[in-house]
């Protein structure tokens, strides 16, 4: 039998079948040299040696085989990436204890009832177990997340404050009841969703652009599809680009149909990562909440993947294998005979070309649900306003701000760069502080008391000396981040409760999630927050959203700076007025006559995607042409511009499909991580077979030991 593992070997191996046997897509576990490693059986073997000379596989595992689908999907997906099976496979099995036999565990998860006498230990362990909503922990998780001994757990028990259960590792999820009353729609609401649910119960493949402006209720839209999805008996599957984002969404979920869904996601623990990929091959469990990685559980019978907020460039993994998983979405539903729902209120240009082609069907909500409007959208023209050099926030928004919190309203003010400063220069001499493994400044972090790399995470103290000229004193920072933003906001608002949302000030998922409730209940006046306050939450008392700098994002080389300044501007916008009260969104801005931020002010939001396609098409790129990015990196320089080289010469296999590269180039970031960063670009027409020449030309050329080459079908980084 042939067995894919998920070593990076490049082939499959050749195993003698166990006793008993195997059969197409078991899950196994072979000898390789002295290890025994996770497979599985591919197909038959090839048989042209020595028989006798073969290893038996060890085991099959207590698992779902892999379907035909799921097979063809990785090779699929494998083909289109230009990545080796084997990593996409390491990728459909990204959950532990995959080969252990099913047995029982205690489990510890919330009683009914208050212990005699409460300890900060004790106040943790239930605040925790409270905050997972009846999730079970082991013994060692639950203790290691509360941060306390297992003897404050056991503790817990004779009181009936925690429970302690006997518990198969791996049991189903409580059933759905997809007959359970949703909310009452509006008319344009139940017109698309009877579309949604129509399109599922056909049982074949499709996919909708679900388009609703902010505050428009695309939520419960596509929840009557899960509905008629869970009806037909067939799984469903909702992709959020934010993990901050799933409680919310799941407490949605629950009221809707009476249960709590799986969750596969960083977030959760390791028990319930083995427990969600378990019962999804086995059909315990009808509905998975999760992050893109989620779209290589091995679903039973896949019949619906809602991909939420698809034009976030979260779906986009920018390291291991470099996929877009709303592009993946698409090819595994097309392969399961699924539907796919693509919701967006700022839907990304690529899905618009393609309803637009009539290659998926599109949906419109145009006005918000209920009473609520959407915000009148101003410009602050910054050239005309009287600021202090070392201040970002502008008399207008200033007065506009005070107006809000006299009313008992919420602000929010914006500002997409994390830390204090971006940069640290010493007065002295000019020298900026920078990363000693990456071609980046560091970022001062002021709540940390540390400089930190934003390219490798890599941080050191705080200096009081200028690295360079020795000098102490001198240091300034240069230019604001949200933690200088709230630091000059809570000088001109005194009197109003701040809270900041940024995703480094964050210990754990679950301390974010508390954040976003207590902003929600209305337990903060005025929230300065990044891109992070943007995906889609609902704070009902927040009237007005004040953007400090909306030109961030127009200048560079990038192709979608235009497309994401408009969708970054627009949601972080509609986060104001979702209740009863109006909303009014104030952009500061050097350039109101900016056609990116004229189309911002008037909503028309056809009009900025027919003028951005427009020059996309003119210029062939995507959506209208084929891009490939190819980043080599090695320790030297040399050795990356040498390989680059080589490649740019050997480009005959590109030129036969009428492909263009252009470079070697240094990267923007030309060293991450002390490995020096060399980029080539391909650029082909839309037709173009790109992949197989793509392969065609990177085989003629070896590369060093010491050099990586990655490939990047669709780039949507250029850094």
């Amino acid at each position: 039998m042939a067995v894919l593992s998920a070593q990076p070997l490049g082939r499959l191996l050749d195993y003698r079948a166990p006793e008993g046997g195997c059969a197409l897509g078991d899950f196994v576990e072979v000898p390789l040299g002295p290890r025994r490693v996770l497979g599985v059986i591919w197909g038959p073997g090839e048989g042209a040696f020595d028989l006798s000379r073969l290893r038996p596989v060890t085991r099959v595992l207590d698992a779902a085989p892999m379907r035909d689908e799921m097979r063809e999907f990785l090779i699929r997906a494998a083909d289109y990436t230009l990545t080796p099976l084997s990593a996409m496979l390491r990728l459909a099995t990204r959950a532990p204890g995959l080969g252990d036999a099913p047995s029982m565990q205690k489990v510890y998860r919330r009683g009914t009832s208050l212990p005699d006498r409460m300890t900060p230990a004790r106040t943790r362990v239930i605040d925790l177990l409270e905050e997972y909503g009846g999730l079970a922990f082991t013994l060692g998780e639950l203790s290691a997340q509360a941060g306390v001994s297992n003897t404050v757990i056991k503790g817990l028990i004779p009181s009936g404050a925690v429970l302690e259960e006997d518990t198969p590792r791996d049991r189903p999820y409580p059933r759905l009841d997809p007959a359970r009353p949703g909310v009452a729609l509006a008319p344009d609401q139940d017109a698309a969703a009877a579309s949604l649910r129509a399109g599922v119960a056909g049982g074949g493949y499709g996919t909708t652009l679900l388009r609703g402006v902010t505050g428009s209720g695309k939520t419960e839209v596509y929840l009557e599809a899960v509905a008629e999805c869970l009806a037909q008996g067939r799984q469903a599957l909702v992709l959020l680009p934010e993990i901050a984002l799933t409680a919310e969404f799941l407490t949605r979920v629950e009221q809707r149909f009476g249960a709590r869904p799986a969750e596969w996601h960083s977030g959760v623990t390791m028990t319930e990562r083995r427990r969600c990929w378990r019962m999804v091959g086995r059909g315990g469990a009808q509905l998975v909440v999760g992050a893109r990685s989620a779209l290589f559980l091995p679903f039973r019978d896949l019949g619906l993947i809602v991909v939420d907020e698809e034009h976030d460039s979260s779906y986009k993994q920018e390291d291991g294998v470099l996929y877009n998983a709303r592009d993946m979405a698409v090819l595994r539903a097309s392969l399961a005979s699924a539907q796919v729902v693509l919701a967006s209120a700022t839907p990304s240009l690529e899905s618009w070309a393609n309803a637009e082609a009539g290659k998926y069907t599109r949906l419109d909500l145009a006005a918000r649900f209920g009473t609520a409007q959407l915000p009148d959208m101003r410009a602050i023209d910054m050239r005309a306003e009287d600021l202090p050099p070392g201040r970002w926030i502008s008399p207008t928004l200033q007065g506009a701000v005070r107006d809000r919190l006299a009313a008992g309203q919420q602000a929010l003010l914006f500002l997409n760069r994390r830390g204090y400063a971006p940069v640290t220069v010493c007065r002295a001499c000019g020298h900026q502080i920078g990363c000693s493994q990456c071609d980046a400044r560091m970022v001062e972090h002021r709540f940390l008391k540390r400089l930190v790399c934003h390219q490798c995470g890599d941080s050191i103290p705080m200096p009081l000396a200028c690295p360079s000229c020795k000098v102490e004193g001198k240091l300034a920072a240069v230019g604001p981040g949200v933690e200088r933003l709230a630091e000059e906001a809570a000088a001109l608002f005194p009197e109003a409760r701040l809270a900041v949302l940024s995703s480094d000030l964050f210990t754990s998922a679950r301390a974010l999630k508390e954040q976003i409730a207590a902003i929600a209940a209305g337990q903060a006046d005025l929230i300065i927050g990044t891109q992070l306050v943007a995906k889609g939450h609902n704070f009902p008392l927040l009237t007005l959203v004040g953007v400090i700098d909306a030109d961030l994002g127009l200048q560079g080389s990038d192709l979608r700076a235009a497309e994401r300044t408009f969708q970054l501007m627009r949601q972080v916008s509609g986060r104001a007025g979702r209740g009863a009260a109006a909303g009014l969104a104030l952009l500061q801005t050097c350039q109101p006559e900016h056609p990116v931020i004229r189309a911002i002010l008037s909503g028309d939001e056809e009009g900025f995607l027919r003028a951005e396609a427009g020059e996309r098409r003119a210029a062939g790129v995507p959506p209208y042409g084929r891009m490939a990015g190819i980043i080599l990196s090695a320790p030297e320089a040399r050795a990356a511009f040498d390989l680059g080289t080589a490649l740019a010469r050997a480009d005959a296999p590109l030129r036969a499909i009428g492909a263009q590269v252009f470079g070697p180039a240094p990267a923007p970031i030309a060293r991450v991580r002390g490995r020096h960063r060399v980029r080539l670009l391909v650029k082909a027409d839309k037709g173009a077979p790109l992949q197989a020449a793509l392969g065609a030309w990177l085989a003629q050329v070896k590369p060093p030991a010491n050099v990586r080459v990655a490939v990047d079908i669709d780039p949507q980084s250029f850094l």
